[in-house]
Formats: structure tokens, C-alpha cells, sequence
């Protein structure tokens, strides 16, 4: 997979964990994935259509980090995972594609991004709906990990 297109992904996941919930993310080794489980309790998925790129990017995270996300973002902790805790999920999931999209578009690659949809539970998966390697990249933190995952065509 083309780093050219990872990177956008991961600097807009730091990012928006950084500016909008006061979270650093730690980065750790990046490997293909087999499998469509999921490695945390709750996901957003997004996906993206342009003439040159046809992919997809979920955002999953463990439910402590998810809780204390949406505790630093809105001030106030749920108890568990809920409708409330999936909408920032899906949020964030679209602001990171958003941050991506920003800096793809300056290398020349256009593409229109779907509403994000959020998945959650114990060994939930994930249907990366196009035809290439998935690669899966988890990021620590004292709160818990969040686990990144990108497919692209090609």
C-alpha cells in the first residue's frame, strides 16, 4: 500500500485526537490484516470514491478510550457505550477522512467521501467493502488502544 495515501490518515487521526479530545496517541507498527473483526468495542467506518481511488478507513477504539474521548470532547463521561459515545465515534471517523482528503487533494487525488457508519460490541466486524490488502495500525495511549484500518483498490 502506498504510503502516500496511509500518511494523510494517520496525521489526521493524531490530529483530531490531539486539537478536539486532548488525547496523544502513540503509533505502533502498521502489519496486513486477515481477518474482518475488529479489534476493539467500537468502530467507525467510512468510505471513499474518486476517479483515481476507491477505499475505505475505519477508526476503531477500545471502550475506556471511547468513553474518555467523548468525556474530553463533551465534558461529561457515559457510563458504557451508547448512541451518544457512536455519534462522536462517527464524527471523529469523518473528520479524520476529512483531514486526509484535505491533504490528498494537494498531491493531486480527489475523492468524495460517505457518512460514516458505526459499529460496536465484543468482536463486532468490519467490511471493508473493496477489493485490496487491508492494512491495520494500532495506537496507544494510557487510556486504552485504537486500531486503524485502510484499504484502497489497486
Amino acid at each position: 500500500m502506498n504510503v502516500e495515501f496511509v500518511n494523510p490518515f494517520i496525521n489526521g487521526l493524531l490530529n483530531v485526537m490531539e486539537t478536539m479530545a486532548q488525547t496523544k496517541l502513540k503509533p505502533g507498527k502498521p502489519k496486513r490484516k486477515q481477518s474482518d473483526i475488529a479489534q476493539g468495542d467500537v468502530s467507525g467506518l467510512i468510505g471513499m470514491v474518486g476517479p483515481q481511488i476507491k477505499g475505505s478507513m475505519s477508526i476503531t477504539f477500545d471502550e475506556e478510550l471511547a468513553l474518555t474521548i467523548m468525556e474530553r470532547m463533551v465534558g461529561e463521561r457515559p457510563a458504557k457505550l451508547d448512541a451518544e459515545v457512536g455519534d462522536m465515534v462517527g464524527e471523529v471517523t469523518n473528520m479524520i477522512c476529512g483531514n486526509a482528503k484535505r491533504d490528498l487533494a494537494e498531491k493531486g487525488f480527489e475523492f468524495g467521501m460517505a457518512t460514516p457508519i458505526v459499529v460496536s460490541g465484543k468482536q463486532h466486524t468490519i467490511s471493508h467493502q473493496v477489493d485490496g490488502s487491508k492494512l491495520i495500525m494500532p495506537f496507544m495511549c494510557d487510556e486504552g488502544l485504537a486500531h486503524m484500518e485502510i484499504c484502497f483498490d489497486k
